[in-house]
Protein backbone atom coordinates (compact mmCIF):
# COMPACT_ATOMS: atom_id res chain seq x y z
CA UNK A 1 0.00 0.00 0.00
CA UNK A 2 0.86 3.46 -0.75
CA UNK A 3 2.23 6.05 1.42
CA UNK A 4 -0.95 8.12 0.43
CA UNK A 5 -2.98 4.94 1.20
CA UNK A 6 -1.83 4.15 4.50
CA UNK A 7 -2.49 7.49 5.44
CA UNK A 8 -6.22 7.24 4.90
CA UNK A 9 -6.68 4.03 6.14
CA UNK A 10 -5.21 5.32 9.09
CA UNK A 11 -7.92 8.13 9.03
CA UNK A 12 -10.54 5.81 8.30
CA UNK A 13 -9.78 3.51 11.62
CA UNK A 14 -9.53 6.30 13.51
CA UNK A 15 -12.75 8.11 12.43
CA UNK A 16 -14.64 4.72 12.85
CA UNK A 17 -12.73 4.89 16.54
CA UNK A 18 -14.11 8.36 17.70
CA UNK A 19 -17.44 7.37 16.32
CA UNK A 20 -17.29 3.87 18.13
CA UNK A 21 -16.19 5.16 21.36
CA UNK A 22 -19.47 8.18 20.82
CA UNK A 23 -21.94 5.57 20.32
CA UNK A 24 -20.71 3.80 23.20
CA UNK A 25 -21.24 6.22 25.46
CA UNK A 26 -24.17 7.79 24.42
CA UNK A 27 -26.45 4.91 22.97
CA UNK A 28 -27.77 4.05 27.02
CA UNK A 29 -29.37 7.66 27.07
CA UNK A 30 -30.73 7.67 23.51
CA UNK A 31 -32.02 4.41 23.92
CA UNK A 32 -34.06 6.02 26.84
CA UNK A 33 -35.04 8.83 25.36
CA UNK A 34 -36.36 7.04 22.52
CA UNK A 35 -38.03 4.09 24.33
CA UNK A 36 -40.05 7.33 26.21
CA UNK A 37 -41.13 8.78 22.47
CA UNK A 38 -41.62 5.37 20.40
CA UNK A 39 -42.75 3.19 23.06
CA UNK A 40 -41.28 -0.44 22.95
CA UNK A 41 -37.54 -1.38 22.90
CA UNK A 42 -37.68 -2.76 19.73
CA UNK A 43 -38.84 0.27 18.17
CA UNK A 44 -36.12 2.30 19.75
CA UNK A 45 -33.69 0.12 19.11
CA UNK A 46 -34.83 0.76 15.45
CA UNK A 47 -34.79 4.89 15.94
CA UNK A 48 -31.14 4.48 17.60
CA UNK A 49 -29.80 2.33 14.89
CA UNK A 50 -31.27 4.71 11.84
CA UNK A 51 -29.62 7.44 14.24
CA UNK A 52 -26.22 5.89 14.00
CA UNK A 53 -26.03 4.61 10.26
CA UNK A 54 -26.82 8.73 9.52
CA UNK A 55 -24.16 10.08 12.05
CA UNK A 56 -22.17 7.20 11.37
CA UNK A 57 -22.11 8.17 7.41
CA UNK A 58 -21.30 11.89 7.95
CA UNK A 59 -19.06 11.27 10.59
CA UNK A 60 -16.42 13.41 9.27
CA UNK A 61 -18.98 16.61 9.04
CA UNK A 62 -20.29 15.69 12.93
CA UNK A 63 -16.92 16.49 14.21
CA UNK A 64 -16.82 19.76 12.84
CA UNK A 65 -19.80 20.50 14.73
CA UNK A 66 -19.53 23.33 17.30
CA UNK A 67 -21.11 20.45 20.25
CA UNK A 68 -21.01 16.89 18.78
CA UNK A 69 -23.47 15.83 21.31
CA UNK A 70 -25.93 18.71 20.65
CA UNK A 71 -25.81 17.71 16.69
CA UNK A 72 -26.71 13.75 17.74
CA UNK A 73 -29.36 14.74 20.13
CA UNK A 74 -31.20 16.78 17.08
CA UNK A 75 -30.31 13.76 14.66
CA UNK A 76 -32.06 11.54 17.18
CA UNK A 77 -35.08 13.55 17.66
CA UNK A 78 -35.64 13.87 13.80
CA UNK A 79 -35.53 10.07 13.86
CA UNK A 80 -37.93 9.90 16.76
CA UNK A 81 -40.03 11.71 14.59
CA UNK A 82 -39.52 10.07 11.15
CA UNK A 83 -40.31 6.52 13.10
CA UNK A 84 -43.78 8.77 14.48
CA UNK A 85 -44.61 10.01 11.18
CA UNK A 86 -44.12 7.02 8.98
CA UNK A 87 -46.23 5.16 11.86
CA UNK A 88 -48.77 7.52 11.83
CA UNK A 89 -48.40 8.08 15.67
CA UNK A 90 -47.55 10.66 18.43
CA UNK A 91 -44.68 10.34 20.91
CA UNK A 92 -45.96 7.16 23.46
CA UNK A 93 -44.60 8.71 26.70
CA UNK A 94 -46.72 7.85 29.82
CA UNK A 95 -47.73 10.27 32.57
CA UNK A 96 -45.43 7.96 34.79
CA UNK A 97 -42.31 9.19 33.76
CA UNK A 98 -43.73 12.88 33.22
CA UNK A 99 -45.03 12.41 36.48
CA UNK A 100 -41.86 12.37 38.06
CA UNK A 101 -40.44 15.40 36.32
CA UNK A 102 -43.09 17.46 37.12
CA UNK A 103 -42.79 16.64 40.31
CA UNK A 104 -39.18 17.39 40.51
CA UNK A 105 -40.07 20.89 39.08
CA UNK A 106 -43.06 22.11 41.07
CA UNK A 107 -42.98 22.69 45.04
CA UNK A 108 -43.04 19.53 46.87
CA UNK A 109 -46.43 20.48 48.46
CA UNK A 110 -47.93 19.89 44.89
CA UNK A 111 -47.34 16.39 44.71
CA UNK A 112 -50.89 15.22 46.02
CA UNK A 113 -52.20 17.66 43.96
CA UNK A 114 -51.02 16.36 40.99
CA UNK A 115 -50.86 13.25 41.18
CA UNK A 116 -54.62 13.18 41.47
CA UNK A 117 -55.02 15.52 38.59
CA UNK A 118 -52.37 14.30 36.52
CA UNK A 119 -54.51 11.49 34.82
CA UNK A 120 -57.19 14.24 33.76
CA UNK A 121 -54.93 16.88 32.54
CA UNK A 122 -52.72 15.01 30.35
CA UNK A 123 -49.40 15.85 32.00
CA UNK A 124 -47.11 14.40 28.84
CA UNK A 125 -49.66 17.55 26.68
CA UNK A 126 -48.50 20.05 29.18
CA UNK A 127 -44.89 19.28 28.66
CA UNK A 128 -45.10 18.58 24.97
CA UNK A 129 -46.53 22.46 24.71
CA UNK A 130 -43.03 23.82 26.12
CA UNK A 131 -40.50 25.28 24.18
CA UNK A 132 -38.32 22.96 22.26
CA UNK A 133 -35.18 24.08 24.45
CA UNK A 134 -37.31 24.22 28.14
CA UNK A 135 -38.79 20.29 26.94
CA UNK A 136 -35.23 19.22 25.32
CA UNK A 137 -33.95 20.23 28.74
CA UNK A 138 -36.89 19.11 30.58
CA UNK A 139 -36.45 15.30 28.83
CA UNK A 140 -32.69 15.35 29.63
CA UNK A 141 -32.57 16.37 33.04
CA UNK A 142 -35.63 15.08 34.64
CA UNK A 143 -36.77 12.55 32.75
CA UNK A 144 -33.30 10.70 32.04
CA UNK A 145 -31.91 12.33 35.14
CA UNK A 146 -28.67 13.74 33.49
CA UNK A 147 -27.24 16.84 36.14
CA UNK A 148 -27.53 20.38 34.96
CA UNK A 149 -23.58 20.38 33.73
CA UNK A 150 -24.47 17.32 31.51
CA UNK A 151 -27.62 19.10 29.71
CA UNK A 152 -25.58 21.86 29.45
CA UNK A 153 -22.80 19.99 27.35
CA UNK A 154 -25.42 17.94 25.62
CA UNK A 155 -27.40 20.18 24.18
CA UNK A 156 -24.16 22.97 23.85
CA UNK A 157 -25.76 25.76 26.16
CA UNK A 158 -24.13 27.25 29.42
CA UNK A 159 -24.95 26.16 32.92
CA UNK A 160 -26.78 28.84 33.27
CA UNK A 161 -28.73 28.94 30.56
CA UNK A 162 -29.95 25.05 31.85
CA UNK A 163 -31.16 26.88 34.93
CA UNK A 164 -32.77 29.69 32.89
CA UNK A 165 -34.72 26.95 30.74
CA UNK A 166 -36.26 25.36 33.98
CA UNK A 167 -37.38 28.00 35.61
CA UNK A 168 -39.06 28.76 32.54
CA UNK A 169 -40.69 25.53 32.18
CA UNK A 170 -41.90 25.36 36.01
CA UNK A 171 -43.27 28.97 35.10
CA UNK A 172 -45.13 27.69 32.28
CA UNK A 173 -46.37 24.27 33.68
CA UNK A 174 -47.60 25.61 36.93
CA UNK A 175 -49.68 27.91 34.79
CA UNK A 176 -51.27 25.12 32.41
CA UNK A 177 -51.29 23.26 35.61
CA UNK A 178 -53.11 26.01 36.75
CA UNK A 179 -50.95 25.46 39.86
CA UNK A 180 -49.68 28.60 42.33
CA UNK A 181 -45.78 28.26 41.82
CA UNK A 182 -42.91 30.16 43.87
CA UNK A 183 -39.52 30.26 43.22
CA UNK A 184 -37.45 27.83 44.36
CA UNK A 185 -34.05 29.43 43.74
Amino acid sequence: MDPTGRAAALRSGRLALTFDAFHAYHRKLWMRYAHTQVGSRAAAESVVDATCVRLKRTWPHVLIQESVPQYAWQILKEEVHRWLSARGMEPQVGDAAFLTAVQKLLLHEMRDELRVISQEIGLYNAIATLPERQYDVVMLRFVLGMDEPEVAEYLGIDVATVRSHIRHARRALAKQLHMHHKETN
